[in-house]
């Protein structure tokens, strides 16, 4: 019963790193040079498409595996707010139709936070090294 809570958090992070990690695959798969031409439509140096699906894919993996958990979600959590602001916002929370809104990325900022916010020891990588206190 005491690991319970942790318990919860392990899953957290196990889904954002999991839901990260396939978004970062999938850009290389799909074409990395699309996302990079969108993103220069959309006003964002196509070289940025680069950097976010490294981020995303490296992310993820360090997330499942609890490797530096808070400084992740932290850059998780930039890059998802800049998403939202920048491609989401204008779409509406549940979209329009042809994009997605932001409601799936409000909730994984909402994890991001949560796991920069307080860590996640159980099964990580970041407990062999040293027990994390949270912040509150």
């Amino acid at each position: 019963m005491k690991n319970f809570p942790q318990l919860g958090v392990l899953i957290l992070r196990l889904i954002l790193g999991i839901t990260f990690f396939v978004h970062g695959v999938s850009k290389f798969q799909g074409g990395i040079e699309n996302i990079a031409g969108w993103f220069s439509s959309i006003g964002i140096p196509s070289y940025m498409a680069y950097i976010v699906a490294l981020i995303e894919l490296i992310g993820g993996i360090a997330l499942i595996l609890g490797l530096g958990t808070r400084w992740v979600s932290a850059i998780l959590a930039i890059l998802l707010v800049i998403a939202t602001f920048k491609v989401k916002m204008a779409v509406g929370f549940l979209g329009n139709g042809q994009l997605a809104g932001y409601e799936l990325d409000l909730s994984m900022i909402g994890i991001a936070i949560y796991l920069f916010l307080n860590g996640s020891n159980l099964l990580s990588i970041d407990s062999i090294f040293k027990k994390e206190k949270t912040f509150v």
